[in-house]
């Protein structure tokens, strides 16, 4: 209804009413005309009508700071995705530290201290009972696949493929020179690099390598034995620091490591990935489920906490939404579709939409 029409209307109404005050007969008002007044009165705003429900949300409508922590692995996508929330106008800080999986979860399933952990391993139940110990509830969301890499120096001219046994075998500690791996191999002393016992990778990395190369009396693999074997190679090399690992392969023709994809493709031009039982670690293998060392790669927080910081929310659907555009960059693979629309409509539960 034009603003015309609404003024006409009202000194209709105006003028009959002065009429009845002075003893003038009210001359009814045609029904058509009460039909558009009323129509009038419930007119809504165009503002209102077509106002963006995910405004509110948006970096530069949030305020506060946010902080997250855990997967060494997940950390470079976690601080593209901080720096560019910041970019797009948010002003307060967004911590992201880098120190293991499981110290991510202990960070925020004992001490209650981050609104965020990064995982590179989906959380586990004696996790689970620690954070609902502090009123606590983890909403899980899928950000991404890693193929971990099984890396050596680039002056290394001998290793390109390797099978999981011989995997195991030299990250137990059972064999200690090259030679004994394969007798065309230098009867060299092998340099055993790894990621910490509080690592997500590590983690992984026994459960898919070690725990099936000491199976139990059930024939079941025993993780622990393998955990314990990996902590035992004599001068084996353990790092929280990703970093630090890749130095020290790089360092070395005869040092062999592991860790996350974005840290080989950091360094791709110091480093060799390895072939695993002959399958090169890249996007067409990784999606085809035939790389034997991929693994998704998680962001957890709480319910309570988006709802009660926002910023933490805002920050998480940025987070989601823009992974196309970056996985790639940082040095990881795509989640499956299914599962990014899992985690979104994870987080339209957890804020209440």
């Amino acid at each position: 209804m034009s603003k015309i029409v609404r003024v006409s209307l009202f000194l209709m109404v105006a003028l009959s009413l002065v009429l009845a005050a002075c003893g003038a007969p009210a001359e009814e008002a045609p029904a058509t005309e009460a039909v558009v007044a009323t129509e009038a009165a419930t007119e809504v705003p165009a503002a209102t009508a077509t106002e963006d429900p995910m405004a509110m949300y948006a970096p530069d409508a949030v305020e506060g700071d946010i902080i997250t922590a855990g997967s060494s692995t997940v950390f470079p996508v976690s601080e593209r995705m901080a720096e560019l929330f910041q970019q797009e106008g948010f002003t307060g800080n967004v911590t992201v530290d880098s120190i293991g999986t499981g110290a991510g979860f202990e960070r925020f399933c004992v001490a209650g201290e981050s609104d965020i952990s990064n995982a590179s391993r989906a959380i586990k139940d004696n996790e689970k009972e620690a954070c609902a110990t502090i009123g606590r509830e983890p909403v899980e969301f899928r950000v991404g696949t890693d193929a971990l890499a099984v890396v050596v120096s680039a002056e290394n001219d001998f290793v390109t493929d390797l099978t999981k046994e011989q995997l195991a075998l030299i990250f137990s500690g059972e064999v200690t020179t090259w030679d004994q791996v394969d007798p065309s191999f230098p009867a060299e002393a092998i340099q055993v690099y790894s990621p910490g016992a509080d690592s997500g990778t590590f983690d992984y990395f026994v459960e898919a390598i070690l725990g099936p190369h000491f199976p139990n009396a059930e024939g079941k693999a025993d993780n622990a034995k393998g955990e314990e074997a990996l902590l035992a190679v004599a001068g084996a090399q353990f790092s929280e620091d990703d970093n630090v690992l890749v130095q020290g392969v790089e360092g070395s023709p005869y040092a062999i490591g592991y860790f996350g994809y974005a840290y080989f493709s950091e360094n791709s031009g110091a480093l060799k990935a390895v072939n695993i039982e002959g399958v090169e670690p890249n996007q067409e293998n990784v999606d085809a489920g035939e790389y034997p060392l991929a693994r998704p790669l998680f962001i957890y927080s709480d319910a309570k906490i988006m709802q009660e910081k926002p910023q933490v929310a805002a920050f998480i659907y940025f987070y989601l939404i823009n992974l196309d555009d970056n996985i790639v960059d940082v040095g990881y693979f795509p989640a499956p579709t299914a599962d990014i629309e899992s985690a979104l409509a994870a987080w339209e539960a957890a804020v209440g939409q």
